[in-house]
C-alpha cells in the first residue's frame, strides 16, 4: 500500500531496563505491539535478577544512566558475563554518556538516542536480532 511503511517486528524475548516508569510501559507497549515477548525491570540489579530467573533472553534493551548504582553499560557486563551471547541495545537522551567518545561509540556498542520513533525502534531491534550490526 502506497504510504504506509512497513515495521517489522518478531517474536523474540527482550529484557526491558528504564527507570522511568512511564518511558517503560510506553516502550514496552510498543515492543508487545510489535509481537515481542518483553520482560521488564526498573534498575540494573533488578535486570540481573530477571536474566537469572528467566531463559531465553535475546535482547537486553537499556538505557545508558540509571540510578542504583549501576549504569546501563555496567549491566551489560555483567549481563553478558553469564550470559554469553545477549545482544545488547542502549538507549540515552544524553551524547555525553559511558559509550559515546569524541562522537564515536565504543566498538561493538548498539545505540539508540531518544527520541525515536516506533519505525526507528522496531527497525533497529531488528537488526539487531538479525544480526547485521
Amino acid at each position: 500500500m502506497q504510504g504506509e511503511e512497513v515495521v517489522l517486528g518478531g517474536t523474540e524475548k527482550i529484557l526491558l531496563v528504564e527507570d522511568d516508569e512511564l518511558v517503560r510501559e510506553h516502550l514496552a507497549n510498543q515492543l508487545t505491539g510489535l509481537g515481542y515477548r518483553v520482560l521488564q525491570a526498573a534498575s540494573g540489579p533488578e535486570a540481573i535478577g530477571v536474566l537469572w530467573e528467566t531463559e531465553g533472553v535475546d535482547l537486553l534493551l537499556t538505557d545508558i544512566v540509571m540510578p542504583g548504582g549501576m549504569n546501563g553499560r555496567e549491566l551489560a557486563e555483567k549481563a553478558c558475563h553469564f550470559r554469553p551471547g545477549l545482544k545488547v541495545l542502549f538507549t540515552s537522551g544524553y551524547t555525553e554518556n559511558a559509550i559515546v567518545h569524541h562522537g564515536r561509540l565504543d566498538p561493538g556498542v548498539e545505540l539508540l538516542s531518544k527520541p525515536y520513533t516506533r519505525k526507528e525502534l522496531a527497525a533497529k531491534v531488528r537488526k539487531i536480532l538479525d544480526g547485521d550490526s
